[in-house]
């Protein structure tokens, strides 16, 4: 199966150099985190010199220091090394899901003209990592292609209605927000044809600073605390659930300090809050634990996914169900920090599906 990666390449160019630099962000990334060079070098396959002969260049092209050595005491990276690095995994997380659809889209535009075609299973879906690792499981399942395509729930379910898709993801909050779900995505839900397919839950909750200087615990604490907040794109569901619980608990979003202030990704806004340009943001937790935030659990949500019947007795389908009812996936979700296999892979029918949600919520 191809699959194509476009990454994103910092090019620094400055007046009167003859010669643009590449900084690989990822061997300053490898220094943050072991202090070692030599750790670094075995990273991108590279010997300590040529390294070390690299970090010397990005320096004197910059003309300020991006690493500093001390005997006994291994390298760490600078203020300005440190700006890069976190500058570096914020665009990784808000362009990462963009870049992957780009790819796909690609991928699927030129299938036609290669001799191999697999079998191509079309998910829409919101970015999440429980996805994400079904996906990365599925690329190595030989004769089955992922056509991949990050979109909120909500338009996901079109995306079935309308047969853009084979499968949808839907997520759900518990509590008293449920009802309010269930309305928004009943109207696209068939009940002759569709069926649901449990997958995980997830912790929803505020990512703040590690310690949580300012001591929030609360939505309500954004607005006394005066946070700076990041929020989530208008059209993704975190986002829509976000509006919906501050409508729940009285508050008004225009007394949260930068609430118009938008990423992308739950990695996206978890990386904004870990760089110090933000105080707080709402997200999974296993973003929050990525970056090195605290998080303060709000609610738990139900992923689900959702598919045609006729789909769900393809032979790819049956395969991605045996995937998700597998040791390896249900392992890999239950290390992701906030994140549960929850009757994972079992099927349902609409009103089963419906009668269950009334039980959990």
């Amino acid at each position: 199966m191809l699959r194509i990666e476009i990454e994103p390449v910092w090019r620094f160019h400055k007046d009167g150099h003859p010669q643009s630099v590449v900084v690989m962000l990822g061997v300053l990334s490898e220094i943050r985190k072991t202090g070692k060079i030599t750790s670094a070098a075995s990273d991108v396959h590279l010997s300590y010199r040529h390294v070390w002969n690299l970090i010397e260049q990005w320096s004197a092209f910059f003309g300020v220091p991006l690493v500093e050595t001390q005997r006994g005491k291994g390298s760490r990276l600078t203020a300005f090394g440190d700006k890069l690095v976190w500058a570096g995994e914020r665009m990784q997380a808000r362009l990462g899901p963009q870049l992957e659809n780009l790819a796909q889209e690609l991928a699927t535009e030129i299938k036609p003209f290669l001799q191999q075609r697999p079998s191509v299973i079309r998910v829409h879906a919101s970015h999440g990592f429980a996805v994400a690792k079904l996906r990365e499981l599925l690329d190595r399942e030989p004769g089955i292609g992922v056509d991949l395509r990050y979109v909120s729930s909500q338009h996901s379910l079109v995306s079935l209605a309308q047969g853009a898709c084979d499968l949808s993801g839907l997520h759900l909050p518990r509590g008293e927000l449920r009802a309010e779900g269930i309305r928004a995505c009943r109207e696209w839900l068939d009940p002759k044809q569709d069926r649901v397919i449990s997958l995980v839950t997830r912790e929803m909750g505020l990512m703040v600073k590690r310690g949580n200087p300012l001591g929030i615990n609360s939505l309500a604490d954004l607005v006394s605390s005066k946070a700076r907040f990041v929020n989530r794109d208008h059209d993704s569901g975190t986002r829509i659930l976000f509006d919906q619980l501050l409508a729940l608990h009285g508050i008004d979003p225009s007394h949260i300090n930068g609430a118009q202030q938008i990423e992308f990704t739950h990695a996206a806004v978890a990386a904004y809050v870990a760089s110090g340009m933000a105080d707080a943001s709402f997200g999974v937790e296993a973003a929050a634990r990525q970056f090195g935030l605290d998080f303060i659990r709000i609610l738990t949500e139900d992923y689900f996914f959702v598919c045609r019947q006729a789909f769900l007795e393809t032979e790819p389908m049956r395969r991605v169900i045996a995937l998700m009812k597998g040791a390896e996936f249900q392992q890999a979700i239950a290390a992701l920090p906030g994140y549960q296999p929850a009757d994972t892979g079992s099927v349902h029918t609409v009103r089963a599906f419906l009668d269950r949600l009334d039980a959990n919520a």
